[in-house]
């Protein structure tokens, strides 16, 4: 096994993908260097940056029965952990119950896993109940209740995972690159790097990777309405769709996101107002505490780009032509925050196998 004192470390990219990729090495090289660069970091507000436009919740959309529900199960017992040890509000995570409508049959809406025909994270959540068709809204062919689930307030999340890698001695440095390569000549000793550069990937010159795709995102944050809201709600006609419908109210004061859309290879910035009204009268059809549209205080019209990727997320090591292992980890479309642990504790194992390759050379 290689030493774990003496590597330096480079992750690309400052959402919550590169944080966390960052953390979980700190975590498995307590003593080595490790440098964050990145255009935009917490705090920023760029279509260019997706983090800060998330919704965000645990609500797997995995169905792979393989590495991609790993991942979000890795991710689901980390927030637990966190809400358990009693950090909840000092990171922006919250336990709460999910209220999930489809609009087609049960095997139609993308929720099974492959080859068990089953909801894999059932247990995950503290068991599912069928809704009774009285409390289906019309249209709706069946629901589900999640016991609990977690909601994530992105502002609080985000800045709590940046302070978590100052504390932890994690160098982060503003800088645009436009290569690999550039970022290796200003880093000669670098060991491994990560790149989590999100849809930045499809841009890097020597990555250039055409199977990235924008997916645009539009929410509204709302003020929470002075009916409590009791549980998150969702529908859709399937899984993933264009036309789905969410209401995710934010921890710590963190109001309340309705959403939502999905539009791919569409880089527009600007909100679209029609949109927003359908989305208002979406999601206060779906839940009744947020009143009628013209109640709602809105406090912010968001855009935001998930990075999309045929074929899914792309984690994996490639050798540089200079020997450098670069492990990449992106392309996560709407499962970022959901899947950020696993795939970071993932890179963990990538970036020990390819120094243990290094080291056999």
């Amino acid at each position: 096994m290689p030493s774990k004192h003496g590597n330096e470390f480079v992750v690309l990219g400052a959402g919550v993908i590169g944080l966390s990729s960052a953390l979980a090495l700190r975590e498995a090289y307590p003593s080595s260097a490790i440098t964050v660069v990145a255009k935009h970091f917490p705090g920023d507000r760029s279509i260019d940056y997706t983090s800060p436009w998330a919704g965000a919740n645990w609500s797997s959309m995995a169905t792979d029965n393989g590495p991609l529900e790993g991942y979000d199960r890795v991710t689901f017992n980390r927030f637990a952990k966190m809400v358990d040890e009693g950090l909840g509000d000092v990171v922006g995570v919250g336990r709460m119950g999910l209220r999930a409508v489809f609009d087609a049959e049960i095997e139609q809406v993308n929720v099974l896993s492959q080859g068990t025909g089953k909801i894999w994270y059932e247990e995950l959540v503290g068991g599912m109940r069928f809704l009774e068709e009285r409390e289906l809204p019309q249209g709706a062919v069946f629901g589900l209740d999640f016991k609990s689930t977690f909601r994530l307030n992105t502002q609080v999340y985000l800045n709590w995972l940046q302070q978590q890698a100052i504390e932890k001695g994690i160098k982060t440095v503003r800088r645009h690159y436009p290569s690999i390569k550039a970022i290796l000549e200003d880093y000669p000793s670098t060991t491994a790097l990560v790149n989590c550069s999100a849809l930045g990937s499809l841009h890097l010159e020597d990555v250039k990777d055409t199977n990235l795709y924008p997916t645009r995102g539009q929410t509204i944050l709302v003020a929470e309405p002075k009916v409590p809201i009791e549980r998150m709600y969702l529908r859709t006609p399937k899984r993933v769709d264009p036309t789905v419908a969410y209401v995710f109210p934010r921890p710590n004061g963190g109001g309340v996101i309705l959403g939502g859309s999905r539009q791919d290879n569409d880089w527009s910035a600007e909100p679209d107002m029609s949109l927003a009204q359908t989305i208002m009268q979406r999601c206060c059809s779906l839940c009744p505490e947020l009143g009628k549209p013209e109640d709602l205080q809105v406090i912010s019209h968001n855009v935001g780009l998930r990075p999309s990727r045929k074929g899914g997320p792309r984690i994996e090591v490639e050798r540089w032509a200079d020997g450098t292992p670069v492990v990449h980890n992106y392309g996560h479309a709407g499962a970022g925050y959901q899947s950020s642990w696993g795939t970071a504790e993932r890179v963990v194992e990538l970036v020990g196998k390819a120094l243990e390759k290094k080291a056999r050379l």
